[in-house]
């Protein structure tokens, strides 16, 4: 029987949310709530390292620190054997701060000082070590760079009064050199990913990241629930254009985002991966779930965008949703695959776009590679990563049919 999985929304600062697994499995029990980001799968426990929480000593010299400005941090589990000269950097996701009043918050958690980080995590997914979870880069070089800056690692800014720190392109900076000197100077192979904010982190820095490296070294970049589009909300706002608008004004981003882009469009528009995916230069493959259910709960039908809540059940559990919701969620599908024309017409992208309503897929093992695991085109997000990043197969591109033909999907279901 399919694994049904169920999940609890939890508001960590105005439109944005983390989801924690209240159960899974064939049984229909109910579980304890475990954090999205790092899933723990319970069965494995036993069996799965802890890797630890290391401090970037130093980085407060380069002024590169959290909100709060404490020392950023990352998780490494070094590679062995065929993958000690590879490396994987997972950029950690977790939502924005868009005012002052929420990035003050954010200083008093995980996503905003590391004195609330976990000392260990468990690594699950792409970041597995065991090869039968992940086939292809289980023996790399695989480290988790926190989140704590709340701009998808950029701003170079600070608040004096509210005594804030946006350095999120300083951290990114002295992540780099720490990576560096532990040995990615010398990588044969790189592979930059990043769910969710971190997803859009990775497109914002994938040239960047190539630039680091050693031309000999081949380097792609992988962005999971990062395509967050600039869609009008089921009010007729732009519920998700005005927080990142919040973003950028409070950080002072302008200056740091992509000068082509900039160059011809406003400094918001130049946060959305839609107007920056086609002119990234380094391979990059985009995973993403047509109907997000981030999107779908925060952009889409946000609470105060749907004050009567007309959408509460369909945002809950997208089987619950009627024929005109349904239909405004196919127009955001069809948006999305709009919006990927160009960056799909280059060879040397890739894509895997599901028909599910999920968010994050390569972080969690249930999705990444498991033995029910959604597909497309008879592959599962891991195989298609696999052949897209060591050449396997040529065009891997899969854009699947809409809601509700795809049977393989994990759909989220939010209580």
């Amino acid at each position: 029987m399919r694994s049904v999985w169920l999940w609890m929304a939890v508001a960590v600062c105005s439109l944005c949310s983390v989801a924690a697994i209240v159960g899974s499995g064939s049984s229909d029990g109910i579980g304890k709530p475990r954090d999205t980001e790092i899933p723990d799968n319970e069965l494995m426990a036993s069996k799965v390292s802890m890797v630890p929480l290391t401090l970037i000593h130093g980085a407060d010299s380069k002024g590169a620190v959290c909100l709060d400005g404490t020392l950023p941090g990352y998780h490494l589990d070094r590679g062995f054997g065929s993958g000690a000269n590879s490396w994987l950097i997972h950029l950690e996701g977790g939502g924005w701060c868009n005012n002052r009043s929420s990035c003050v918050f954010r200083k008093t958690t995980r996503r905003g000082s590391s004195k609330f980080m976990e000392k260990a995590l468990n690594f699950t997914g792409i970041l597995s070590n065991k090869p039968q979870e992940n086939p292809d880069f289980f023996n790399w070089n695989r480290i988790k760079l926190r989140y704590c800056d709340g701009a998808s690692f950029s701003g170079d800014s600070q608040d004096e009064d509210s005594q804030i720190f946006y350095r999120g392109k300083r951290i990114w900076q002295a992540a780099m050199e720490e990576f560096m000197s532990l040995g990615m100077q010398k990588a044969e192979q790189a592979l930059l990913s990043g769910c969710s904010a971190g997803g859009l982190a990775s497109i914002l820095h994938c040239d960047d990241f190539r630039e680091r490296l050693p031309l000999s070294t081949k380097v792609k970049c992988l962005s999971d629930a990062g395509m967050f589009l600039d869609a009008v909300d089921v009010s007729g706002g732009h519920s998700l254009r005005n927080m990142f608008q919040g973003v950028v004004t409070v950080q002072n981003l302008q200056k740091d985002l992509s000068s082509a882009c900039t160059n011809h469009l406003d400094p918001t528009s130049c946060f959305f991966p839609q107007n920056l995916v086609s002119d990234i230069k380094t391979p990059m493959f985009l995973l993403n779930a047509a109907y997000d259910s981030w999107q779908v709960r925060q952009s889409l039908a946000p609470s105060p965008a749907d004050p009567r809540g007309v959408w509460k059940h369909c945002k809950s559990d997208i089987s619950r949703c009627n024929s005109s919701q349904l239909q405004f969620l196919q127009e955001f599908r069809k948006e999305m695959v709009l919006a990927l024309n160009s960056f799909s017409a280059s060879p040397q992208n890739g894509l895997f776009i599901n028909s599910c309503f999920t968010h994050c897929q390569s972080e969690i093992q249930d999705t990444w590679f498991a033995q029910d695991s959604p597909k497309l085109n008879g592959k599962r997000v891991a195989e298609s990563v696999g052949d897209w990043y060591f050449d396997r197969a040529n065009n891997v591109k899969d854009i699947d049919c809409p809601y509700p033909c795809d049977k393989t999907c994990h759909h989220l279901i939010f209580q």
